[in-house]
């Protein structure tokens, strides 16, 4: 690439940065591009999924075992596997993945095979997410620096809810266009266009630290991992607040039976689905867009109890408008996260930020299937509303009490970041464009 010139930028800290300046940079478009190829593909797949093992053998338990297995690979590997994204060059590892799980994909599009073979390599396709979701949450602070980042951020979480809302209507509908099988080997082919985009788009940064030769050192960097986390108050309140989602991600578990006690079917239960996407969505745009970059961390422990609060209303059995209201409320709540998340990347050393990322979303996974399960069983007893309702009760208290403790220590947060004024690097193509060669993205 010629004529590359460098220009620095220096932002005031409370200045917020704008999403059309986000967009032009030129990694944050090919990270952001290869996460919605990644997003589309997943839902094509889902559904073409629970399809075909339905159709093999008309089993619902088997269908939704199918579906469990998006969670089990991240809770297993998760805490070990998400260490790659230190030890290699994190554009490598998210391209590697990629081009790995295009071809698991397209073995189950194009080789007939029992459903024990399917739920084989559904494993390995959602376990090989692992590393590349840190690597791409690792790689993100250096695309992104100061307030770009919490932008950044919001529209990954946008593009994440609206793919999720939307996700289930189109995978359906290209399902029954196209054929299941045709659907997996669409999916293929957006792990293969996420790898091209992140060759071309994401420039090449040396790994952070160095591989050892036995076993990759990736068992000792998972304990350095736990070490570095909750030996940090301020990791520690962090990443609680992030798995604080295992409490409202309750009623999403429990919405067919809950649209079952209003008569409904299944246009219900996707509309009490889609509530809480389509709170974050607004909630995010509101919360990176209005509220300023000094005043996020002072709010994010009351956003945290907002997004629990308004289940409690659904021990009052209130009507199905309310109860959407209700839900995508704690949606808005919800938002939160963003905050949460700029602060856990302000506070992790760039080595340890693949291995941090990795223990943070494995929990937050493990705590979303422990909550689901625990709260499916509940409600087979209880009812729905009330545990419901409960969920919002006791994640109001563990909010409440963790925003006590992140009081305590958020001030140093708090004036590290207006101490700390990054330089923002604008770099120019020789066309006059905002294009660069070689970095990964999210």
């Amino acid at each position: 690439m010629a004529g590359r010139q460098t220009g620095r930028h220096r932002r005031p800290p409370g200045e917020q940065a704008t999403y059309r300046e986000v967009f032009a940079v030129g990694e944050f478009r090919a990270l952001w591009l290869a996460q919605a190829l990644s997003f589309v593909g997943d839902q094509l797949a889902q559904v073409a999924l629970a399809v075909l093992v339905y159709d093999h053998t008309r089993s619902t338990l088997l269908t939704a075992l199918m579906y469990a297995l998006t969670y089990l690979p991240p809770i297993v590997g998760g805490p070990v596997l998400s260490g790659l994204a230190d030890l290699f060059p994190r554009r490598t590892v998210m391209v590697v993945c990629d081009v790995v799980r295009a071809g698991l994909v397209a073995v189950m599009a194009l080789v007939p095979m029992p459903v024990a073979g399917l739920a084989g390599l559904v494993f390995l396709t959602v376990l090989l997410g692992t590393p590349f979701s840190a690597a791409r949450a690792a790689v993100m602070p250096d695309v992104l620096e100061g307030d770009r980042y919490v932008a950044g951020s919001a529209i990954a979480s946008v593009t994440q809810q609206i793919t999720q809302v939307l996700g289930f209507l189109l995978g359906g509908a290209a399902v029954a266009v196209v054929g299941t099988y045709e659907a997996l080997g669409l999916d293929a082919l957006t792990f293969a266009a996420s790898a091209v985009v992140l060759i071309g788009g994401l420039r090449r940064r040396p790994a952070q630290r160095r591989r050892e030769p036995q076993s990759l050192g990736l068992w000792r960097g998972t304990r350095d991992g736990v070490r570095l986390v909750f030996g940090d108050p301020v990791l520690r309140s962090l990443v609680l607040f992030a798995w604080l989602c295992a409490f409202y991600v309750i009623p999403e578990g429990l919405a067919v039976p809950y649209a079952a006690t209003f008569g409904g079917g299944a246009v219900t239960a996707g509309l009490l689905l889609a509530a809480m996407p389509a709170g974050m969505v607004v909630g995010s745009l509101l919360f990176s867009r209005f509220v300023r970059p000094a005043s996020r961390l002072h709010v994010m422990g009351w956003m945290s109890m907002l997004a629990c609060l308004p289940l409690i209303g659904a021990g009052a059995h209130p009507p199905l408008w309310c109860v959407v209201a209700l839900w995508a409320l704690s949606g808005v709540g919800g938002a939160y996260q963003l905050a949460a998340n700029t602060a856990f990347v302000g506070a992790v050393p760039a080595s340890g930020r693949g291995q941090a990322f990795g223990l943070a979303q494995s929990g937050i996974l493990a705590g979303q299937g422990v909550g689901i399960l625990v709260g499916g069983a509940a409600a087979q007893v209880l009812g729905p509303e009330t545990v419901v309702a409960l969920a919002g009760v006791l994640g109001l208290s563990a909010a409440a009490m963790l925003t006590l403790g992140w009081n305590q220590v958020r001030g140093g947060v708090i004036a590290g970041a207006r101490e700390h004024v990054e330089p923002v690097v604008v770099t120019p193509s020789a066309g006059g464009g905002d294009e660069l060669s070689g970095i990964p993205a999210s």
